[in-house]
This record gives C-alpha cells, sequence and structure tokens, in this order.
C-alpha cells in the first residue's frame, strides 16, 4: 500500500469514529505530533505502535505495514533553501507541515495561525548529549470567514 492510499485511508477512519489525534496518539502510545506526521505519510512508526494505530481505526494490515515504511519526506518540496539553518525550518515544515494544519484545525477550527499578531522565543536547553534550541511560536488564530 502507497503511503498517499494509508493516508487517505487512516483520515476516512478518522472521521468516520469521530476520533482525535490525540486519542489516536494515546492509542499507539506516542507523542501526538509525530504520530500525525507518521498518518499523514511523513514518518514511519515502529511496528507496534502503527498496530495499535490501525487496530483503534479498525484498518488493516496493510495500513500497519505502510505506516512502519520509511517516509520519502518532503518529496512534495518545490524549492529548497541554500542556507542551512533556513533549510531546516523549510524541512520542519516539509516533514511536520500537514500534522500542524490537521492538529490546529481539530483544536480550533478551520483557520490560520497570525504572523502578524504572534511572538516567537528562542532559548538555548543545555543537554549532556548536546545543546537544544527549543522555539516557541504564539501567534494569534485566524478563523477563515464562512458568508
Amino acid at each position: 500500500m502507497k503511503k498517499s492510499a494509508m493516508t487517505e485511508a487512516i483520515l476516512a477512519a478518522k472521521k468516520s469514529k469521530s476520533l482525535t489525534w490525540a486519542a489516536i496518539s494515546q492509542a499507539a502510545g506516542l507523542s501526538e505530533i509525530y504520530t500525525v506526521s507518521a498518518c499523514l505519510g511523513e514518518n514511519a512508526l515502529p511496528a507496534d505502535a502503527a498496530g495499535k494505530v490501525a487496530t483503534i481505526l479498525d484498518l488493516g494490515s496493510d495500513v500497519a505495514d505502510a505506516l512502519t515504511e520509511f517516509a520519502d519526506k518532503g518529496a512534495n518540496a518545490e524549492t529548497v533553501s541554500k542556507e542551512p539553518l533556513q533549510y531546516r525550518f523549510q524541512e520542519i515544515i516539509y516533514v511536520y507541515g500537514s500534522t500542524l494544519k490537521a492538529v490546529i484545525e481539530e483544536k480550533f477550527g478551520a483557520g490560520i495561525m497570525s504572523a502578524i499578531d504572534f511572538t516567537m522565543d528562542i532559548e538555548k536547553v543545555p543537554d549532556p548529549k548536546g545543546d537544544r534550541v527549543k522555539v516557541v511560536m504564539c501567534g494569534k488564530f485566524l478563523p477563515y470567514k464562512t458568508w
């Protein structure tokens, strides 16, 4: 099964069962963001977590198997920045962009996060395995207008 067909099956089952990404990720035993990214085809799950996702969604072993396959991350990217730090942020959007959209819309409804009414903080987090970069973005939610 191709990742695109897997994603379609997962999204259809999620909708028909009225499940949240939080419930699916809890069943998988993994973080919500990572689980969603795998369900949307941008990451792979360990076999046990993939089986749990397929079970909660009442989907077959073909979906569980597809969830374990390595993803071709960012395959739909049209351009790639040559500046390394900017590329890494682009990579985050390529890999997690559809995940961010899905989770934000589930929690807030259809809309966007403002980049005008917006703050961002960057912190250095010491870690014995190598310092970490912590980026916190906070933007006002702007619902799409219905008319």
